[in-house]
Formats: structure tokens, C-alpha cells, sequence
């Protein structure tokens, strides 16, 4: 298997480094380092590649997801109330959209 091959990987970890990379690059982060750093954090915590079976391997620990969503928030945290208000009212309307669309 070849380097950088993701086919060792569930779907279930493949939808969670989907995600972490959708946060990184919504943060400002570059494809490519959002793509690494969710990997990275894939493999942290599952232990690397799996295929699902009951009682693989060891349990996952969560660690660096908790660890980045402090950071996340504390980085919020230092942003002005208006700005935090604009950004609020920007993810309301876009769930409303998304809500629309799942929907139909």
C-alpha cells in the first residue's frame, strides 16, 4: 500500500478528517496543511488505520479534538462582541439555508 493510501481507513474516520479539514480551512489554513493536520489528528486518535470489527484495536481517545476546540474558543473569546454577533448572525442564516435544503 502505497503512502498517503486511505483505504486502511473506515468510512467513519474518513468523514471525521473531512471535517477537521473543513475547520481548519474555515480557520484560514491552506488545503493542503488543513488535509495534514486532520490526518494527523485522525491518527492521534484512533490509532491509524481501521476497519471496523467489534473490539479492534484500542479505544479512541479524544484529546486533541478537546484540546482544539478550547483553542477555538478562546480564540472567540478575544474577538469584539460585534464581531462575534456578525458572525453569529452569518451561521444562523446559513443553517436556515441548510435546513431548507435537507429538508426538500
Amino acid at each position: 500500500m502505497p503512502r498517503g493510501d486511505k483505504s486502511a481507513y473506515s468510512d467513519k474516520q474518513k468523514r471525521k478528517a473531512e471535517h477537521i479539514e473543513e475547520g481548519y480551512e474555515d480557520r484560514g489554513v491552506s488545503h493542503g496543511e488543513a488535509e495534514r493536520r486532520a490526518w494527523a489528528t485522525v491518527n492521534k486518535e484512533s490509532g491509524g488505520g481501521k476497519k471496523s470489527g467489534s473490539g479492534r484495536g484500542h479505544p479512541e481517545s479524544h484529546e486533541s479534538s478537546e484540546k482544539g476546540g478550547k483553542i477555538g474558543g478562546r480564540a472567540a473569546a478575544k474577538r469584539p462582541a460585534s464581531e462575534r454577533s456578525a458572525s453569529a448572525k452569518k451561521a444562523a442564516a446559513t443553517r436556515k439555508r441548510h435546513e431548507h435544503r435537507a429538508h426538500s
